[in-house]
């Protein structure tokens, strides 16, 4: 039988405005503040630790993935093509839309141009296809010219964008 109890069975925990919390300490800025250091140094310091991660190269990764020196080659290569008419370079002008490297090291490029009526849709995918075969290590390379989706200014780098003055 169940008999009623006076008594809760549980003990309800004290309401968040019953205790008192003293305030957290202020943050000062002289707190942070090395007195020794001078602005030179601390700017040193920072550009080190800057310099350095972005030096950094990811670890254990397949030479055909991204970051793989076998891929980054073949990105560098691309680079090293500009449009004849826009003074940057194909891969910053968003016309690569991808580079895959098997494990054979044969590479397939994905790319496009500014329009079907480019003066350079006739040469620009065999020149593409020439440097991607040229990087060292490479067996062989092919190029994939597509329409869909076509190329639009949002497809440049931040760095083109500049270097065209549409930042």
């Amino acid at each position: 039988m169940n008999k009623p109890s006076d008594e809760n069975d549980f003990i309800a925990a004290p309401s968040p405005a019953d205790t008192v919390v003293g305030k957290p300490p202020r943050a000062r800025v002289s707190d942070a503040v090395d007195p020794d250091e001078t602005a030179g140094a601390k700017l040193e310091r920072k550009r080190d630790y800057l310099e350095g991660f972005l030096q950094k190269k990811p670890e254990n990764v397949p030479a055909g993935s991204p970051g793989g020196a076998l891929y980054e080659a073949v990105i560098d290569a691309l680079k090293e093509i500009y449009d004849p008419e826009i003074p940057v370079n194909i891969y910053d002008l968003g016309l690569i839309y991808g580079v895959e490297v098997s494990d054979e090291a044969d590479v397939v490029v994905t790319m496009t141009l500014t329009t079907p009526h480019c003066p350079v849709a006739e040469t620009m995918p065999g020149e593409v296809e020439l440097r991607a075969a040229s990087v060292p290590g490479v067996r062989d390379a092919e190029v994939n010219l597509v329409w869909d989706p076509p190329w639009g200014p949002d497809k440049m780098t931040d760095e083109a964008r500049l270097e065209l003055g549409m930042l």
